[in-house]
């Protein structure tokens, strides 16, 4: 399993997508609900346990956009026939996603491990005005 998060460009999938602009943490719970729904209308290959995966890692990529990113932090959603894409975007390009190496567990950080395995392929990507942080999962 690889931990790293090395720049690269997400896959590019050609299903369905959807997209929302997150202002507070709050909207997550909102994002969540909808992803779950999304993926039972489009009845992507996905049992209930990846399903919760894949969320989790769409909770925690967001939550480090509104976080450590500037506004507008968007999350977009792509469904594919065997997985799902999350990308996390914000007007902060210049800021890498760091990994929390050398801190104490106790004081956070640890999402991006977390969704390292949680999910099948990981990146980041930046281009001249947004940072974009993704995860696919199958």
């Amino acid at each position: 399993m690889d931990d790293t998060w090395t720049q690269r460009p997400p896959p590019q999938l050609g299903g369905p997508s959807w997209q929302w602009e997150l202002s507070t943490t709050a909207d997550l719970h909102f994002v969540r609900a909808d992803v779950r729904r999304l993926v039972d209308a489009e009845s992507v290959v996905m049992n209930d346990a990846r399903c919760e995966r894949f969320l989790l890692a769409v909770e925690e990529l967001a939550s480090n956009g509104l976080r450590h990113g500037g506004p507008p932090v968007r999350a977009r959603v792509v469904a594919a026939t065997d997985g799902l894409l999350i990308e996390v975007s914000d007007s902060q390009p210049e800021h890498a996603p760091e990994l929390a190496i050398g801190r104490d567990p106790a004081l956070g950080g640890l999402g991006l491990f977390l969704v390292a395995r949680l999910t099948t392929t990981h990146g980041w990507l930046v281009t001249a005005e947004r940072k974009y942080v993704w995860a696919y999962c199958t």
